[in-house]
């Protein structure tokens, strides 16, 4: 189905645990509902240690954690600007190595969304 209102598919990786409840919480805030939590591992991390001959690439990796959260959340095109800033208040400059990445994507179909996104059983 079509979701009838623009939205986007927020990905965020957060390399400070710590900070995650604090987005989490100010998403909340911008009337960002629903969110799925992933924890995850970067290349580098990985790769050094699954693989020796990559051990090296640990030491490039500034500010490499052992795990990282990656957080999922189809929202509102016009909430997409508030949610990075969001993001970047807490976590810190995304240019900085080490902090995370953020990104969004068109999203052209949705199934399952709160109503205030708009589902099968309630359209936008």
């Amino acid at each position: 189905m079509s979701t009838g209102a623009e939205t986007r598919l927020l990905v965020a990786v957060i390399n400070d645990l710590e900070k995650l409840d604090e987005i989490l919480a100010g998403f909340v805030e911008l009337g960002i509902t629903g969110a799925t939590v992933v924890h995850s591992e970067g290349m580098g991390r990985v790769l050094s240690a699954d693989i020796p001959i990559f051990a090296g690439l640990q030491t490039l990796v500034s500010g490499s954690r052992p795990q990282n959260r990656m957080i999922l959340s189809v929202i509102p095109a016009e909430k997409v600007d508030e949610a990075l800033a969001l993001l970047q208040d807490v976590t810190g400059n995304f240019e900085a190595p080490g902090t995370g990445i953020a990104f969004t994507l068109p999203v052209d179909r949705v199934v399952g969304l709160a109503p205030e996104l708009g589902d099968e059983s309630s359209p936008i």
